[in-house]
């Protein structure tokens, strides 16, 4: 009695006491059958003008069995790789042939999927026996994430309905975040940052839109070496509240004036003038750039308070 077969991959399907003194054999050779249909590998090179037609022999390894499949060589026309008919299987198909010219996947009987004659990539397709066609679109975004290089050239991004990979002129150091629903964003680094608004593409910058709410670590547990801020109203005296005109070449390194994020006239301090007194509260940037930590001002003006309410007092008890 000859052995039956499974529908899909075409294994040797025994009965009962069937293949007497041969059983291991068979068996062994479901098992390589069913090592190309999980994560087997095959090159197949086309030819120039005819490409190429993948074998599904029952019970033995065949290269259609294979879920990776490797398109290689140069062609000279349009061409089809043609898959067993009335066998349902997915395959991962990479098209690495050379030639302006399209390649369709394909059985002898239905529809195929093509890659174009610039698509030079890779798909996930499936066949119901019958016709051929892609499982998930832009396929290519998804498997070459690995590719991708961690330079300017390329990002990958959601344009609402599919991954995108952008690149050139169109890739970008900063990223803008519209969204709608709560985002968890760990260990990653980001150029500039735009909340609400588009990124200003300014190393370090952060632009919203509305309030930022920040805590900075304040316990006494983790500090020493705790005085008060010496000579706090004498300090104070020697720094200036100033208005000022931003230059223009700092306005066009941020992109321009636009009334909201950046102004040409503004208000604030002088750096310099607060590294004499409160050095603490003065950083510079990479690029030589004084920045001052407003916040740090607080603790200045909370000091010079006090030294004024001890004067106000001092005053008063003297009247009486």
């Amino acid at each position: 009695m000859a052995n039956s077969t499974s529908a899909s991959l075409k294994l040797t399907v025994q009965t009962t006491g069937e293949n007497s003194g041969t059983w291991g054999a068979f068996t062994n050779s479901n098992l390589l059958v069913l090592e190309q249909a999980i994560g087997g590998y095959a090159g197949i090179a086309l030819n120039a003008t005819t490409g190429a037609t993948l074998t599904f022999s029952n019970g033995v390894v065949s290269n259609g069995k294979n879920q990776v499949i490797k398109l290689t060589g140069t062609i000279t026309t349009n061409v089809n790789v043609i898959i067993p008919n009335s066998i349902e299987k997915t395959y991962i198909v990479e098209n690495a042939t050379s030639g302006a010219h399209t390649v369709t996947v394909k059985t002898t009987s239905g529809s195929g999927f093509t890659f174009g004659t610039t698509e030079k990539t890779r798909a996930i397709v499936y066949s119901d026996g019958t016709n051929v066609v892609e499982v998930i679109n832009n396929t290519q975004n998804l498997l070459d994430l690995a590719d991708v290089a961690n330079t300017n050239g390329n990002f990958i991004v959601g344009d609402g309905s599919n991954l995108v990979v952008e690149s050139g002129a169109t890739a970008r150091d900063s990223i803008g975040l519209g969204i709608t629903n709560d985002v968890e964003f760990n260990d990653g680094k980001l150029d500039s940052l735009g909340i609400g608004t588009a990124a200003s593409g300014t190393t370090g910058e952060i632009r919203a839109t509305n309030d930022i709410t920040a805590f900075f670590s304040s316990d006494v547990a983790l500090k020493e070496n705790i005085v008060n801020i010496p000579n706090p109203l004498e300090s104070l005296k020697k720094l200036n509240g100033v208005l000022f005109d931003w230059k223009k070449d700092y306005i066009d390194g941020r992109g321009g004036e636009d009334g909201y994020f950046v102004r040409k006239k503004d208000v604030g301090v002088i750096a310099q003038e607060v590294e004499k007194v409160l050095p603490e509260a003065v950083a510079q940037r990479s690029d030589g750039v004084k920045a001052v930590k407003y916040d740090r001002l607080t603790c200045l003006l909370i000091e010079a308070v006090k030294k004024l309410n001890d004067k106000v007092d001092t005053l008063t008890k003297e009247k009486k």
